[in-house]
């Protein structure tokens, strides 16, 4: 079943459209002007693609800790055939607990994360994919992937490769532009460092401005491309998806003609609270490196060398810590990227005003209960969720929100996460009850949240998938909703509809309904056949419930 998904299906095929030539020899690298540089690509006679290209100055030395600046003009000649180095990526120790099958190793080994090397602080690049032979003029639709992690890891390993969605937008007769831009990761201090110090300094969240580097370099350069800068669709998966997300609510919701639409694999607007809510994690960091004495202790980090820093950083508790998603560096309120909470910006209003898609997998929190399977008993679970998610709570208010929580979340284990797998999957007695609650909080009471809350102002489309949910103690995994996009496959098809139309629906495609609070519909996305139904997103309200006013509340 796995290996099925990973199949990738290439079919050659010409566009008769005139907007684009006729696909150029292999030996014909392709070649496009921006201000007086040429930059040479690398072309497959389906796909040219132009990798590696720096979108902002290097992130070093003084600009470490520092919003990202834009490049100067481009002059000479430039090789692009290769990918940039990976940003900067925190050293993981994968959650592979003993008894674990060998098919969900096998998953989160290859198919979630993967270390990606080089790596380097000089990481502001992105890469065009376009249809082979495609001109300035021809204004084709731009879907802009924001990538870290694993994603990015898979990019540039060929296993999520953006040409296989260029090459099927081909085979549809509705082409697009396919730009990845890297940017200083979501879970790592490099591009989230917070404390009050940071705040102080008017920064923080420099992977977002990363990003919106990214985007406004995309509105200077991609007609040059043959996109068009005005049909701009983000889209993202993981901390892409939450940075999507974010990108529609900063800037009291105007998205300055950055994207016309959004789309969000696993991620919405998350509940994270102050930037000073990470002062430990800094706190830390400055005196794992020696900086606790200086007057200016960021300044300190900003001049060490990397390797130092870098080191520090690798011993902060990371996503598969005990800790799991209560993660130590995170998007966080600035007061400037972000003026309030996520959800309190829902709320008053701050969103980009855009059509947009969200979804998730069935089973979002099993990958992140793995590094919890000491925990067995519902005393220790409680103990958990008080002391990790629910630390800023006041005791007095603790049994508001934990009793409802373990009762909305029973200990039956037919009711945990992987879902509908009646009893099998409970690697302990707490794992799938645990699973569940955390894959509610961080990904589906948020997506439920904000389609409540816009459904009936914007246009939006969600999406539940519920493939690879065989998989061992995993089920439908984070992430596993990847394998379908990277297609060709249907939900390649519904996004490439959906960059084009402003509308996922298209061909001889199951009719995928708007959301609506009076009815909340999901493509819901099958193993076997049918491969796609239409549900009702009614599941777990009340846990999901409790869960979004405790976010709401008391952000981590």
């Amino acid at each position: 079943m796995l290996r099925s998904w990973r199949t990738r299906l290439i079919v050659l095929a010409i566009c008769c459209d005139s907007i684009l030539a006729t696909p150029s020899p292999r030996s014909l690298a392709p070649t496009v002007v921006l201000d007086q540089a040429t930059f040479v690509g690398v072309t497959d006679g389906v796909t040219d693609k132009f990798l590696g290209v720096p979108f902002a100055q290097p992130p070093t030395g003084d600009l470490r800790f520092r919003l990202p600046q834009p490049n100067d003009p481009y002059n000479g000649t430039h090789t692009a055939t290769a990918f940039g180095p990976s940003c900067p990526q925190q050293a993981l120790t994968l959650p592979l607990p003993s008894g674990l099958a060998s098919d969900a190793i096998d998953f989160i080994v290859n198919s979630v994360f993967q270390v990606v090397t080089p790596s380097n602080e000089d990481c502001l690049t992105l890469n065009v994919f376009t249809p082979a032979g495609t001109r300035p003029g021809a204004n084709l639709p731009v879907v802009a992937v924001t990538c870290t992690l694993g994603t990015l890891s898979l990019i540039l390993t060929g296993s999520y490769d953006g040409g296989v969605i260029v090459q099927r937008s081909v085979e549809l007769g509705e082409p697009v532009i396919y730009v990845s831009v890297n940017y200083r990761c979501r879970t790592i201090a490099f591009g989230f460092l917070a404390s009050q110090e940071v705040k102080d300094a008017g920064l923080g969240n420099f992977g977002l401005w990363d990003q919106r580097q990214g985007l406004k370099w995309i509105q200077k350069y991609i007609a040059a491309f043959g996109g068009d800068p005005t049909r701009v669709t983000i889209w993202g998966e993981s901390a892409g998806a939450i940075s999507v997300a974010l990108q529609m609510l900063t800037n009291g919701g105007n998205p300055e003609g950055l994207f016309r639409a959004a789309f969000m694999e696993s991620g919405s607007p998350i509940p994270v609270g102050d930037i000073t809510n990470g002062q430990k994690y800094y706190d830390d960091l400055v005196s794992e490196t020696g900086c606790a004495g200086s007057a200016d202790t960021l300044e300190c980090l900003r001049q060490l060398p990397f390797d130092t820093l870098n080191a520090a950083v690798d011993k902060s508790p990371g996503i598969f810590a005990f800790q799991s998603l209560n993660l130590a560096w995170l998007p966080r309120v600035d007061g400037v990227f972000l003026t309030d909470t996520p959800q309190n910006l829902v709320l008053q209003g701050s969103v980009a005003d855009v059509p947009f898609v969200t979804g998730d997998c069935d089973d979002e929190g099993t990958l992140f209960s793995l590094s919890n399977i000491n925990i067995t008993t519902q005393s220790e679970l409680a103990d958990y969720l008080t002391s990790n998610y629910m630390s800023s709570v006041p005791e007095s208010l603790n049994s508001e929100f934990l009793t409802p929580m373990l009762e909305a979340y029973p200990a039956d284990v037919t009711q945990g996460s992987p879902f509908n797998t009646s009893d099998l999957n409970a690697l302990t007695p707490e794992y799938k009850r645990l699973a569940a609650m955390q894959g509610d909080l961080v990904f589906q009471a948020p997506r439920r949240f904000f389609l409540q809350q816009r459904s009936d102002k914007q246009s939006t489309w969600s999406f539940l998938s519920k493939r690879l949910k065989a998989l061992p103690a995993l089920g439908s995994v984070h992430s596993s909703d990847l394998l379908s996009f990277y297609g060709p496959a249907d939900a390649t098809d519904y996004l490439i509809n959906f960059v084009n139309n402003l509308d996922p629906n298209g061909q001889s495609l199951l009719k995928w309904p708007q959301y609506s609070t009076e009815a909340p519909q999901l493509l819901t996305m099958l193993d076997g056949i049918p491969a796609l139904e239409i549900t009702s997103d009614t599941y777990r309200v009340e846990g999901m419930n409790v869960l979004t006013n405790l976010s709401i509340q008391f952000p981590i």
